[in-house]
């Protein structure tokens, strides 16, 4: 198993959460809602995110709702869990928003 899709403890992922403002715990997933000024500004920000998911084997859930979307995390091919993955992917997102 690669290292970073190792299933967190429930310590670990409190911890991790506690450096991603704004991410939400469900169950098994972490989430998130992102607000954009328009349809397109939504659409180019999923567009140039989709090679780095790609890229790291990492396929969130996407809710896609005009201006806003919803980014749900979790790791299937370990039964739906947390892992360093995920909180990975989830840092690229909040650094990719801030930079927009």
């Amino acid at each position: 198993m690669e290292e970073d899709i190792k299933i967190l403890t429930e310590e670990e992922i409190k911890n991790g959460l506690k450096n991603l403002p704004g991410r939400e715990r469900e169950g098994n997933k972490i989430k998130k809602e992102f607000k954009f000024e328009s349809f397109l500004q939504a659409l180019d920000f999923l567009n140039n995110l989709a090679p780095f998911f790609n890229e790291n084997d990492h396929h969130p859930n996407i809710h896609w709702s005009y201006k806003k979307i919803l980014f749900e995390l979790t790791r299937y091919s370990v039964g739906e869990k947390l892992t360093e993955r995920d909180f990975r992917v989830a840092s690229e997102i909040e650094n990719r928003f801030k930079e927009k």
